[in-house]
């Protein structure tokens, strides 16, 4: 069983910044993709963005691309979302996920990702 915790949500206005973390409790997590997904209220959850086991290749959104950056170190089994210029459609409940493919590149999907955590809320206001 892997534990999967998100943190760094809130508040914020439109145009700033946020930094999310996940910590998860893998003792090989440094051969897991990781991957961040969204979901408002009333809708589908969302890919936003996932990151290879070595970090050497990320993926994102369209609607996220050159505004987030996903980033991890494996040696604090850490994985972090940069979110800047937010704005008011990025308010969502955001969610990290561990895919146990030894050595995965990552993936858009959420079929491909086996632990989740219960996700932090991001906020943007006008």
């Amino acid at each position: 069983q892997v534990q999967v915790v998100e943190s760094g949500g809130g508040l914020v206005q439109a145009g700033g910044s946020l930094r999310l973390s996940c910590a998860a409790s893998a003792p090989t997590f440094n051969t897991y993709a990781m991957g961040w997904f969204r979901q408002a209220p009333g809708k589908e959850r969302e890919f936003v963005a996932s990151i290879s086991w070595n970090g050497d290749k990320a993926l994102y959104s369209a609607s996220v691309r050159g505004r987030f950056m996903i980033s991890r170190e494996n040696a604090e089994n850490t994985v972090h979302l940069q979110m800047n210029n937010l704005k008011l459609e990025d308010t969502s409940v955001y969610f990290c996920a561990v895919s146990i493919l030894a050595y995965g590149k990552g993936s858009p999907s959420l079929d491909d990702y086996d632990y989740w955590g219960q996700g932090t809320q991001v906020t943007v206001s006008s």
